[in-house]
């Protein structure tokens, strides 16, 4: 997967996050963890951004490894969110499932960018 993509990707992920943070504040009037969800989970691929410009290679393994502790905690608020009943099954398993494809490229990206 190409830079572009894996961008385009996060890009998605985060247009989801956006919607799920209307749909918590105008179905659910959930407006604290909808506030919680959206800063993590589209901080994600702005962290990675950021990297793809990095001044240094140490400053790019920096970034991704932001990114990817970003996507740990977006990870949480969903389980969270879950777990209140504040979204269902099918949109758990949905962000769940992108997020476990970003997570794992993100993954590789920090390992192999610390073995540089």
């Amino acid at each position: 997967m190409t830079k572009d993509e894996f961008l385009d990707m996060c890009v998605r992920f985060s247009i989801k996050i956006n919607k799920l943070r209307k749909y918590l504040r105008e179905q659910q009037h959930e407006y604290n963890n909808s506030d919680q969800i959206q800063r993590s989970g589209t901080s994600i691929g702005a962290n990675y951004s950021e990297a793809c410009h990095a001044e240094s290679k140490a400053d790019f393994a920096h970034k991704l490894g932001i990114a990817l502790k970003e996507a740990h905690e977006t990870n949480y608020w969903l389980r969270v969110l879950y777990g209140s009943d504040l979204i269902s099954k099918e949109m758990f398993d949905e962000l769940t499932n992108d997020l476990t494809d970003i997570y794992k490229i993100l993954s590789a990206s920090v390992k192999t960018s610390k073995n540089q």
